[in-house]
């Protein structure tokens, strides 16, 4: 199997994500993996799209995602021209929010690039025609009142200053760009005199998130990572991991100081996985990360999600395994089926 990965910049990569843990163990099974970053693609004079790709030696094995990332960020990294016609999977794990300053232009170039990859029969995870409609988290809007807390999305101070009024608790303000932890508040109910310098902070850069704060959160919220519409699964261990928030932090995001120790995985969670299983499916979103906060749903994350490394490493199974059976599975369908299977229904089965 010929797969690419397309992340932010592979120099900033790190052995623990999730895109490294499984390229790494696709290599050491025999497959062509490519590493890309956004600023490595291109549309090429004969109406392929593709990418200066970096390989590591195909005649070695690594024993780590440390390992293999030496040997793809290292001088002795192989590039390559890749395009369409030599992939059977493009898998699309940048991150739009996640862009520096000044990198607005790498923000939609995954979901553009791995749209015309399509048009020369690569799968392209998850499917981007719907990516393109997920670039923030409005798209969370689309899924069921009852997976969701209670929400607010507007620029109008009164409005949201009405909002934490009817709550009967805190209140959470975040941008609806972004992700991370980056530019979340929580607004106490004893303590309302920073509300409006909050929101008029957050609001500099677009639309207010005002969310109804649940008390469970502070016992951090748990990761759960689904695949095809079902949690995934291996060997009797579910991939998720509960994330804890550091001292004095509501973020319990790893980048923004929080920890990972096992997770309980419970129905009710298992619940919150079938009502939004039809809509992950509908848009084709092969690979996801539900975070999870008592009963409901905080967030889905659909381009880059992580958990795949702690999850492995908490639970004692390589749960790269099953995530490669599928991508195998998914391209011998295309194969057999042509034209006949359309991107969303192959990202799906």
């Amino acid at each position: 199997m010929n797969i690419g990965f397309v992340v932010n910049d592979v120099n900033t990569e790190k052995a623990n994500y999730s895109t490294i843990f499984l390229a790494q163990r696709m290599h050491n099974a025999g497959h062509n993996v490519y590493l890309m970053g956004v600023g490595d693609l291109a549309y090429y004079p004969d109406g392929y799209m593709g990418a200066t790709a970096i390989q590591a030696d195909s005649k070695r094995k690594y024993k780590s995602g440390a390992t293999y990332l030496e040997a793809v960020q290292g001088d002795k990294a192989t590039k390559v021209r890749v395009t369409a016609p030599d992939l059977d999977v493009l898998m699309l794990r940048n991150d739009p929010s996640a862009e520096a300053e000044g990198r607005g232009w790498a923000q939609n170039a995954g979901i553009i690039f791995g749209q015309l990859a399509l048009r020369h029969g690569v799968i392209v995870l998850n499917d981007p025609t719907s990516l393109s409609d997920a670039v923030n988290k409005m798209y969370f809007q689309h899924f069921p009142e009852a997976v969701r807390p209670r929400t607010l999305i507007t620029r109008d101070k009164d409005e949201i200053k009405e909002f934490f009024n009817e709550q009967k608790n805190n209140i959470i303000l975040k941008p609806l760009q972004g992700s991370g932890g980056s530019g979340v508040f929580m607004v106490k109910k004893e303590d309302a005199t920073n509300l409006n310098q909050i929101v008029e902070a957050i609001s500099r850069d677009g639309y207010v998130i005002a969310q109804e704060y649940l008390p469970q959160a502070t016992e951090g919220d748990v990761r759960l990572l689904v695949m095809n519409g079902e949690a995934l699964q291996y060997k009797g261990k579910y991939c998720a991991i509960h994330r804890v928030s550091g001292k004095d932090d509501i973020r319990s995001n790893l980048h923004a100081g929080g920890s990972t120790q096992a997770a309980k995985v419970t129905q009710t969670m298992l619940d919150l996985v079938e009502l939004v299983k039809p809509k992950l499916i509908q848009d084709g979103m092969f690979l996801v990360g539900l975070d999870i906060v008592g009963d409901k749903l905080m967030e889905i994350n659909v381009f880059s999600p992580g958990g795949l490394y702690d999850a492995s490493e908490l639970e004692g199974v390589d749960f790269s395994e099953p995530l490669m059976a599928a991508l195998e599975r998914k391209v011998h369908y295309k194969k057999t089926y042509g034209t006949q299977l359309d991107n969303k229904t192959v990202s799906m089965i």
